[in-house]
C-alpha cells in the first residue's frame, strides 16, 4: 500500500461543497444578471499569462504578490498566474481589436491568484467579477459603473454600504498644491492608500519617515480629510486649491450624473483618503465598503485610460469595477442575506425504485418530471423504501415520487411532500402539474 497522505488544500486555497456552492452561485447569478442588464458581455482568458504581460502594470507592492509558474520548457517563455482580470482585458483588446466593436463592454468572472498572507476575507485564490467599458472617454461611463455597483449590492440585500469615490488626478493636484515634490508623490499615494488600516496618525508617521516636509504634510492631511456638515467636500477642495483643479470637473459631472440616475446620496461619498493602490488608474476611482461588519472593500475599480496602450499603438479610454466575490459571500453568510429556501440541495423531487422490475417505470417518471423543468433525482439502487425516504430527508429533497407494481398497473404515481407528510395519488398525465403545486406551496417551485 502506498504511503497515506493527509488530505488538505494548500493554505489560502479552499474547497467548496454543494451547500456552499449553491450560495456562491446565487451571488454570481445576481451579479451576472445585472451585468447583462447593463449590456456587458462575457469573455474568458487563461489562468496563466506571459510574465511580460503582467509585470510592470500594477506597482511595486502589488507585483510582489504575483505567482510565477515555471516548469520545463516553459522556462523559455516565462509565465505568471493572473493577478487580476484587468490586465488580461488590456491584452485581449490589443490582440483581438479587429474582431471587437467599440465601445466594448465586457464582463469576466474567474479566479485570480495572489501570494497574500491568508486571513479571513483574504485568500491566495479568489474569484473576481469584473465589468469594464472600453472606448468611452465620457464620465457617463464612470457613472454607469457606479450605478451598476449600487444595483448589485442593493439586490444582494446589503443594508449598509457606501461607494467611495475619488480621482487620481485630483490626488496629484492636492499633493502638488501641498508642496509635495513630484518625485515623492508615489510615496504619498502608497501611504494614503493605507488610511483605513493605520489611520491619520499612521499615515503622518509613515510619510514623515519617507521624508515629506512637515508643512507640506500638514496641508495635504487637512485637504484629504476635508469634511464639513452641510457642505460638499468638492466645494471645500475647490475653495482650497481652485475650482479648475485637475479631476474636480470630472467629479462634479459624475455627481450630477449619479443624481440623474437616481442613486441615493447616502450610498456614495467623495473620499479623498481613498487611493486604490494599483498603478494603472488615471481618473475617477471607486471602492465600496460595508460598514458593519467591516472586512475591507468589497468592490473596487476606476478609470485606466493608458493601460490598454501598452498592448496597442494608442491608448483607449477604459473604466470598470471588480466585485470581490469572496468578501461579499463572507459578509452575506455573516448577515444571513440568502433567501430562506436556498441551501441544502437543488433537487426538488426524488423518484424511488420499488424493485428491479419497476426500475424502468421509475426512470420514465423521472424523465416526465425533468421534461417539466423539475430538478429530479432517480434513486439508482433497489433498496428498502424507508432507506430511500431517509436519503431524501437527509438531503433536504422536498418531494418523493413512489410507483410500485399496483401504481404502475393503474397508471398513477404517489407524491409525498416530506415537510408535512401530505400525499396524493395522481395520474401520469397530471404528474408534473401536481408536483409543481406541491413544490410551490413550499416556496421551492422551479
Amino acid at each position: 500500500m502506498s504511503k497515506f497522505i493527509a488530505p488538505r488544500a494548500p493554505k489560502g486555497f479552499r474547497d467548496f461543497l454543494p451547500d456552499t456552492m449553491l450560495r456562491r452561485n446565487y451571488v454570481i447569478d445576481i451579479i451576472t444578471e445585472e451585468f447583462h442588464r447593463f449590456g456587458f458581455e462575457p469573455i474568458d482568458t487563461p489562468i496563466l499569462e506571459l510574465h511580460e504581460t503582467l509585470f510592470g502594470k500594477y506597482g511595486e507592492d502589488a507585483e510582489k504578490l504575483i505567482f510565477t509558474a515555471q516548469h520545463g520548457r516553459s522556462a523559455r517563455e516565462p509565465l505568471a498566474m493572473r493577478y487580476d482580470l484587468t490586465v488580461p482585458l488590456a491584452r485581449i483588446i490589443g490582440q483581438y481589436e479587429s474582431q471587437l466593436n467599440l465601445p466594448f463592454k465586457r464582463y469576466h468572472i474567474a479566479p485570480v491568484f495572489r501570494g497574500e498572507r491568508p486571513q479571513r476575507g483574504r485568500y491566495r485564490e479568489f474569484w473576481q467579477c469584473d465589468a469594464d467599458t472600453v472606448g468611452i472617454a465620457s464620465i457617463s461611463a464612470d457613472a454607469e459603473i457606479v450605478s451598476l455597483m449600487h444595483r448589485i449590492l442593493r439586490r444582494l440585500g446589503f443594508p449598509q454600504y457606501v461607494i467611495k469615490i475619488n480621482h487620481r488626478q485630483l490626488l496629484v493636484a492636492i499633493g502638488e498644491f501641498s508642496g509635495v515634490p513630484a518625485a515623492q508623490l508615489p510615496d504619498l499615494y502608497r501611504s494614503v492608500d493605507k488610511f483605513d488600516k493605520i489611520g491619520a496618525d499612521g499615515v503622518r508617521r509613515e510619510l514623515t519617515e519617507r521624508g515629506i516636509a512637515a508643512d507640506a504634510l500638514a496641508r495635504m492631511m487637512d485637504l484629504i480629510q476635508a469634511k464639513e456638515p452641510g457642505t460638499s467636500s468638492l466645494d471645500l477642495i475647490a475653495d482650497a486649491i481652485g475650482a479648475n483643479a485637475s479631476g474636480l470637473k470630472d467629479l462634479r459631472e459624475l455627481a450630477d450624473l449619479l443624481a440623474d440616475a437616481g442613486l441615493p446620496p447616502e450610498r456614495y461619498d467623495f473620499d479623498f483618503t481613498m487611493v486604490r493602490g494599483l498603478g494603472y488608474y488615471t481618473g475617477p476611482i471607486f471602492e465600496t465598503v460595508i460598514s458593519e461588519p467591516n472586512l475591507g472593500s468589497v468592490t473596487g475599480g476606476g478609470r485606466y485610460d493608458n493601460l490598454i496602450g501598452m498592448f496597442r499603438r494608442q491608448s483607449l479610454p477604459t473604466t470598470g469595477t471588480s466585485f470581490g466575490i469572496e468578501r461579499i459571500i463572507d459578509l452575506m453568510d455573516e448577515l444571513d442575506l440568502y433567501p430562506a429556501h436556498l441551501g441544502g440541495t437543488l433537487v426538488q423531487a426524488l423518484v424511488t425504485v420499488f424493485s428491479d422490475e419497476t426500475s424502468s417505470a421509475s426512470m420514465r417518471i423521472a424523465d416526465t418530471l425533468r421534461q417539466a423543468g423539475i430538478n429530479t433525482e432517480l434513486y439508482l439502487e433497489t433498496r428498502k423504501l424507508g432507506r430511500q425516504f431517509a436519503y431524501a430527508d437527509k438531503k433536504g429533497i422536498p418531494l418523493v415520487a413512489i410507483a410500485g407494481p399496483d401504481e404502475i398497473e393503474a397508471g398513477v404515481v404517489k407524491l409525498r411532500r416530506l415537510r408535512d407528510g401530505q400525499e396524493v395519488t395522481v395520474l401520469i398525465p397530471d404528474l408534473a402539474a401536481v408536483a409543481r403545486n406541491l413544490l410551490a406551496e413550499r416556496g421551492t417551485s422551479g
